[in-house]
């Protein structure tokens, strides 16, 4: 029997409204915080040369910083759901501060996986804690709040790999120092979010002393076993669309290099017009799932892309560079959706369920990227990538997903 699951949101009449202010701020800080991350897969080819690594080798610096990220994020958002640390945001940004300190000065293979830990250890605090900040201001409009949040990240990730073109790549390595500024003024916002965040929780309290609204209540009753088997599909169709969207991101400009013959600074040009596609399609993905329902908007974005993958290791420079734009722009669309999706089937365990899609994210990127890594030694490059080009046909799994209906007994 096809479950059926309704995730509009039931408002509280004691909820205001959407708080674009703080949306605004959490897209931003997320924005920083990406661009300090994309730094590390950006100077990859400077780091490739300057230490001699081999292409396992690079892979192992995501895997290092992806994989701590992602052990590190469910845990966070487990350990907040039930004891919150309203300024756990600054300080996770001062880790990253300091992993970038680090990484301007490393004289060693090993001084840069640490540090790419520490950046990954930022990470795994931000990304949970964040996004319960973006749940709580969206008033209810969850989708469009993920998307507002996960533009920013994406906006900066497109962003860091121009700042490393034209600032790390002429000036070397020890540049990257510059960027602990971009850290101080994210630790200066996320200082003031957490303060609203403490505001807010005492508003709330005082708003719900006469009984809680169940919809986000962390004494909701346990979700049942179909919502477990629902949640494992998502985490499938999240393999199909993060390994491949690692691929893109670790080794697109390696792929360039190896089979057109561009120079890095163009490459990285590229790989921002890829990345600005995978911003813009976010942008999307979450208010298309307010209105049209989820399910709908993740099927598409998983399944969407195949026929551009499928002809991307075939086409010439001109044609790689347009195909990367459809495939950013639906591929991206999909995990707002999936992250609200996922939410509604866990009332009051936001932190748990942001930091272990988030998390998967980047634990699945960190596997992928060391896999993928291996494979290009063994291979070549080229053949990576039309190995990854079928991926996204995982995406028919998407069509098993359950309609919306009835949260409270369709999952139970």
């Amino acid at each position: 029997m096809a479950i059926e699951i309704d995730i509009a949101p039931k408002l509280d009449p004691r909820v205001r409204g959407t708080v674009v202010p703080v949306l605004l701020a959490i897209s931003f800080s997320h924005l920083l915080n990406d661009t300090i991350q994309s730094l590390l897969p950006a100077i990859y080819p400077l780091l490739k040369q300057s230490f001699s690594l081999t292409f396992a080798q690079v892979g192992l610096i995501t895997f290092c910083f992806q994989v701590t990220a992602s052990l590190l994020q469910p845990f966070v958002g487990h350990v907040t759901d039930r004891r919150p640390f309203p300024y756990s945001l600054p300080v996770g940004m001062a880790s990253s501060l300091s992993g970038l300190l680090l990484l301007s000065v490393a004289n060693s293979f090993l001084v840069v996986l640490l540090a790419a830990a520490l950046i990954g250890l930022g990470s795994s605090v931000f990304h949970p804690e964040s996004s319960r900040v973006a749940r709580m201001a969206s008033g209810g409009r969850h989708g469009l709040a993920q998307s507002v949040f996960q533009v920013g990240g994406n906006l900066g990730t497109a962003i860091g790999p121009l700042l490393a073109a034209f600032i790390v790549v002429p000036h070397g390595r020890g540049s990257v120092a510059w960027f602990a500024l971009i850290a101080l003024v994210a630790i200066v916002v996320l200082f003031n979010i957490s303060r609203w965040r403490i505001r807010e929780v005492n508003r709330l309290a005082l708003a719900m002393e006469n009984g809680r609204h169940g919809h986000d209540d962390p004494s909701a009753p346990p979700p049942g076993r179909n919502a477990y088997l629902v949640l494992l599909l998502l985490l499938v169709l999240m393999f199909s669309k993060f390994i491949y969207l690692t691929s893109m991101s670790n080794y697109y400009t390696f792929y360039l290099i190896h089979r057109f013959g561009v120079s890095v600074p163009a490459s990285q040009t590229l790989l921002f017009v890829y990345l600005g596609a995978l911003a813009v399609g976010t942008v999307l993905g979450g208010p298309i799932g307010d209105r049209i329902g989820r399910k709908t908007v993740i099927l598409v974005s998983v399944l969407g892309p195949l026929p551009f993958t499928l002809a991307l290791p075939h086409l010439d420079l001109f044609w790689t560079a347009v195909a990367t734009v459809p495939i950013g722009l639906i591929l991206a669309s999909a995990f707002p959706a999936m992250v609200v999706y996922a939410q509604e089937l866990f009332p009051g365990r936001i932190g748990t369920v942001s930091g272990l899609f988030f998390g998967l994210a980047f634990g699945l990127g960190g596997i992928g990227a060391a896999l993928l890594g291996r494979f290009a030694d063994l291979t070549s490059i080229e053949f990576v990538f039309g190995v990854c080009a079928f991926l996204p046909s995982l995406g028919l799994l998407a069509i098993f997903l359950p309609n919306m209906r009835d949260t409270r007994s369709a999952v139970r």
